[in-house]
């Protein structure tokens, strides 16, 4: 039985791979938006806990990390909220990621929610700081985020996952991909102990594949981390 973390799950993938964690036994925490995001009724009893917090707000990112702390170490962190069109693209899909990791406890292992729209995405990271950053950036920089991680943090396994293109809210009914298919490699990562390669993965449908070059890139790495780091103020150790 694992502790586990999965970010946005009140809906969509993320909801999913919670149910599916929590049915093969796991200890689920939940992020939610808000309390309003918590329709069932049942939900409460179903988790281990939740956490509560915009993620489009720096103050409530750190909010976010706090709540999920007082459960301790968690034994994998799923990243999985996200946006698609808004003006909160940055701060969704890179900036609270990016300070969730810095400021909780290392896990034994995180899996960051990437997207094949990452190959077209800018190494342009004034973009980050200027704020007109498209899904496509933040879905680039959230992958080199994970690998940047994964050879970051010797002991902790870092993957990132392209969930295909799934007709959730965000996808639209019409979406090609499989559904279920879109939340299992992520549960895979987070629980199973056969995983090649260990750590440093950018994964579809539990196949490796070959990501951006840049995320890839050990300077590029550096240089978004040295911006995150000055945009949020809060260091990556």
């Amino acid at each position: 039985m694992a502790l586990i973390l999965v970010t946005g799950a009140s809906s969509g993938l993320g909801h999913n791979t919670a149910n599916a964690l929590a049915d093969d036994g796991h200890d689920v925490v939940i992020h939610v938006r808000n309390q309003a995001r918590l329709t069932d009724a049942d939900d409460t009893s179903r988790w281990k806990g939740v956490v509560i917090g915009d993620l489009a707000e720096l103050d409530e990112i750190r909010g976010a990390a706090r709540q999920a702390s007082r459960f301790g170490r968690f034994d994998a962190v799923i990243h999985n909220a996200g946006v698609l069109h808004s003006p909160d693209v940055i701060n969704v899909n890179i900036v609270a990621p990016y300070v969730l990791t810095a400021l909780m406890d290392k896990p034994a292992r995180l899996v960051y929610l990437s997207s094949s729209m990452h190959r077209s995405g800018s190494t342009d990271l004034r973009r980050l700081t200027a704020g007109t950053a498209s899904y496509s950036d933040s879905k680039l920089w959230v992958t080199t985020l994970a690998l940047a991680v994964a050879s970051r943090w010797e002991g902790t396994s870092s993957h990132a996952v392209d969930p295909g293109w799934v007709p959730t809210r965000m996808g639209g009914p019409g979406a090609p991909d499989d559904l279920t298919a879109g939340h299992q490699t992520q549960v895979w990562l987070a629980t199973h102990h056969d995983v090649t390669p260990s750590t440093g993965g950018y994964w579809y449908h539990q196949q490796v594949q070959t990501p951006h070059p840049a995320s890839q890139d050990e300077d590029f790495q550096a240089r978004l981390i040295h911006v995150l780091e000055s945009h949020t103020g809060v260091p990556l150790d």
